[in-house]
């Protein structure tokens, strides 16, 4: 240990996660003496860990704080919050604590579009990326989505184009993007922040160093202090002059700029107002990025939407199954009940897993309006039924998510729609929101051979 400490410069790596890893490459990549460090005794990437790093010191479990003290650097991965116990012996020598979205910053040598929010960015942020090749611009795409973003940086690179979540955002002190926007802020990760204040404050660091900003001018909270230097372009709701919305003419609604028709609403294959939402915030992420026009409408038609992101996966009986997994929180969910409602009938909700102290009954009004039946399930159901139940007709129970779609398949007539937006993370019952939703898909495909 001692020798380790006594290196010219010392980094330590606090998580072995997909962002703890991509660090730990870079690192590697560029002869950085580095320590690997993870909360867990047995982190589930040991085995990997040994066979990329098998010459880096690792600790799990317990740190040396000694090491800690003496470190440099420490790279914190978004997971892990700064403020934990363990690493109180780097915050009282002063150690500078960053995220990998930092590290990315001092050695990115193209523009970034930063995008995040608490819903839509993924899918804002893989369309804006769809509108830069549509262009031919060289451009690469990831942070929380896809790729680490220390895993894209290259000299080929024209645009860089990031998703980054608020935990990314924390350890970010100066991002100095190209285009920075916030898409939408509704209460998501309150196990995390002390409340709405803190998280909003974690995304508004989106906007540090910006040189053009793009808000949404339905949600006042994704509007930033300015500087007389940065450009202001918004997005949101009816048309507006200098700004994208939409606009109807002739009786169908168009996506618009500057007041003029650019596009009917009716040529995206993205459907619903979140997705719309969607349109007209890549539309304006783009213009202020100065890609053009004819490339962005190409790409917009193109378009077909992200996988577990009201998704339309089967119909049985004459009911569609909509699998938007990645509701992960409230108001993701409730873009999804008031945008996905069935042309002929109503909606089957299926709500659960962890509730990350998620306020559900921001959901009332939109169920009442737009569901026939809830189904809740997994981890927190009784936190939800706490919340809803005796406001919501027809609240139903499920033990899992496979029982969730087999009760919501008895309820669900022709015409209606079962639509997977749990609200909740997935950890109770799966890894991830995509292995959720490749299970609703197979669940409704058994629905459909019974």
């Amino acid at each position: 240990m001692n020798n380790l400490i006594a290196t010219s410069k010392l980094i330590a790596v606090v998580g072995t996660g997909v962002s703890g890893l991509s660090a730990a490459r870079f690192l590697q990549r560029n002869q950085q003496c580095f320590a690997l460090l993870d909360t867990r005794s047995e982190p589930p990437n040991r085995d990997l860990i040994a066979q990329q790093f098998a010459d880096v010191h690792c600790e799990f479990g317990e740190w040396d704080a000694e090491l800690l003290a003496n470190a440099d650097e420490i790279i914190v991965s978004p997971g892990i919050s700064t403020s934990i116990d363990a690493l109180a012996p780097a915050r009282e020598a002063g150690v500078p604590l960053v995220g990998d979205i930092e590290v990315f910053v001092r050695h990115a040598r193209a523009p970034i579009v930063a995008i995040t929010g608490s819903n839509g960015k993924s899918t804002v942020t893989t369309l804006v990326g769809e509108m830069a090749k549509a262009a031919g611009v060289r451009v690469a795409v990831g942070g929380n989505l896809g790729t680490p973003a220390l895993d894209l940086l290259s000299d080929d690179v024209e645009l860089y184009v990031l998703e980054l979540s608020s935990f990314q955002l924390e350890t970010v002190s100066k991002l100095g993007a190209e285009v920075a926007c916030i898409l939408n802020i509704s209460p998501d990760h309150m196990d995390r922040y002390t409340g709405m204040p803190a998280y909003h404050a974690a995304k508004q660091r989106v906007y540090f160093g910006a040189r053009n900003v793009v808000v949404n001018r339905q949600d006042p909270l994704t509007r930033p202090p300015l500087a007389d230097d940065v450009s202001l372009t918004s997005f949101g709701g009816a048309a507006d002059f200098k700004n994208v919305g939409t606009i109807d003419q002739d009786g169908e609604l168009y996506l618009s700029l500057d007041l003029k028709p650019l596009l009917p609403v009716s040529d995206l294959k993205i459907k619903g107002k979140h997705n719309l939402a969607n349109a007209q915030a890549s539309l304006a992420i783009g213009l202020a990025a100065g890609l053009p026009l004819q490339a962005m409408l190409t790409a917009l038609r193109q378009f077909a939407g992200l996988a577990h992101r009201c998704e339309w996966v089967a119909n049985v009986r004459g009911v569609d199954y909509i699998n938007d997994s990645k509701g992960t929180n409230v108001g993701a969910t409730l873009a999804a009940i008031e945008g996905m409602l069935p042309a002929s009938g109503k909606l089957v909700v299926l709500l659960g897993g962890v509730a990350k102290d998620g306020d559900f009954t921001a959901l009332i009004p939109a169920l009442e309006k737009n569901a026939k039946a809830v189904v809740v399930y997994g981890r927190d159901a009784e936190v939800i039924t706490a919340s809803i139940g005796g406001k919501v007709e027809n609240l139903f129970h499920a033990v899992g998510l496979s029982d969730a779609v087999t009760k919501a398949a008895s309820i669900a007539n022709a015409g209606d729609a079962i639509l997977l937006s749990p609200a909740c993370a997935s950890f109770d019952e799966f890894d991830n929101y995509s292995e959720r939703g490749q299970a609703f898909r197979h669940y409704a495909q058994e629905a459909g051979n019974a």
